[in-house]
Order: C-alpha cells, then sequence, then structure tokens
C-alpha cells in the first residue's frame, strides 16, 4: 500500500495542501485552489486520495439557499503525520518521573521545563518594553520551534494562535504543561496585558488560542 502523504512527502502540491488545511482549518475546495493558486479539480483529485486514506474527512455546510457547501478537514490520522518531537520518549519519561520521585518530583520537573523555556524567550525579548512588541516576538520564536504561532486580531483584543502542538502527547498526557505555559506567557507579556486561554488542542479543539487584552 502506498504510505500516506505527509509533511515530508516529495509530493510538493500534496504536502502544500495539508499544511493549508492543518494552519487553515476547515476549508472548501474552491478556497483551497485560490490559496495554492492551482485547479479546484486539481484539489478535489488530491482530497479524494486523502479521503480515501483516512487523512481528512468533510462536513456539508448549509449557508442559506442552494446547495449546502463541502468543507474539508485533517482528520486525526492527517494530524498525525505532523512533527510531534519524539512523543514515545516523552511519554515514556513523564510516566517515569512520578514513580520515582513521586508528584513533588514531576512538579519539579515541569518547574525546570518552564524556567529554561522562560529565559530563553526572556533573552530574545530583551529590550522590547511595549506588549504588544513582546507578543510579536514571542508569536516568531513559538512559530520557529513549530508550533505555527501567528497573530491574529479579534474586535480589539489580539490572539496568540498555535495551530500546532509539536508537545502534543506530552501535553495530552500531562496537563500541568500546559498551564506552566500559560503562566509562562503570562509573565513574559508583563502586568499590562491579561491573557486568557479560549482554545485548547489537547482538549480537542483545532488550535490553541490564547485572548490577549490591556490589564484593567
Amino acid at each position: 500500500m502506498t504510505p500516506p502523504p505527509t509533511p515530508c512527502t516529495t509530493d510538493r502540491t500534496a504536502d502544500r495542501l495539508l499544511h493549508a488545511l492543518k494552519s487553515g482549518g476547515p476549508q472548501v475546495a474552491a478556497a483551497l485552489a485560490d490559496r495554492l493558486s492551482i485547479t479546484s479539480s486539481a484539489v478535489r483529485q488530491h482530497l479524494d486520495r486523502f479521503l480515501a486514506l483516512g487523512l481528512v474527512a468533510f462536513e456539508d455546510r448549509r449557508e442559506g439557499v442552494g446547495r449546502p457547501r463541502r468543507y474539508w478537514h485533517l482528520t486525526a490520522e492527517g494530524q498525525a503525520g505532523f512533527p510531534d518531537r519524539h512523543a514515545g520518549l516523552a511519554l515514556e519519561l513523564l510516566a517515569a518521573v512520578p514513580a520515582l520521585f513521586g508528584s513533588d518530583g514531576l512538579q519539579a520537573l515541569i518547574e525546570a521545563w518552564t524556567a529554561a523555556s522562560a529565559d530563553r524567550y526572556r533573552t530574545a525579548l530583551a529590550g522590547l518594553a511595549e506588549p504588544a512588541a513582546r507578543l510579536a516576538a514571542l508569536a516568531r520564536l513559538r512559530a520557529d520551534e513549530g508550533f505555527m504561532a501567528e497573530l491574529e486580531e479579534d474586535g480589539g483584543d489580539l490572539l496568540l494562535v498555535q495551530k500546532h502542538c509539536p508537545i502534543m502527547a506530552a501535553a495530552g498526557a500531562c496537563q500541568a504543561l500546559c498551564h506552566a505555559e500559560l503562566a509562562m506567557f503570562g509573565e513574559l507579556l508583563g502586568p499590562e496585558v491579561e491573557i486568557r486561554r479560549i482554545e485548547h488542542i489537547a482538549a480537542g479543539g483545532r488550535r490553541c488560542a490564547y485572548r490577549v487584552r490591556a490589564a484593567v
């Protein structure tokens, strides 16, 4: 059987299509065609192949009058084609720490990981006084680390959006990692703003999103 295409595939169009679904969420074939500058027919051919391989699925949505529109999205198998930073090793280590060192040992490990990450980010953000500048720099750093991070505007607020979690397996097994991450973001951005997670991959969302607004 031909292995399913992944972000490492030599089929460039298939690669780009999978990335478009990963980064943009559910989309219709015409929108994907516009985004990739290829024909709708070519997109549908790829989607049909991905559907047969179990990498994508679709949902028909009725939007006003006329025929429903077909929105395509990645399945769990399609999501698994993206890098996960040695997920198996991370899970084994997380499982071993409480058994060997108790819950205090696990908490100490998480705190050490958070402190090391915060120090690295803090060095990169040095000299950026404005919260907006620090947020933009943080998004770039997270993007470089594989989180597919970017900023979006939502009304008067900014959203820090992470469309991929390269430590998903570890985060799913240890929610304390996610809590520590949120606290770290708040510390890095400073007391002038408040940050709140509104979408969460580990809770079944298609992305992690953090609402950032001026503190009251």
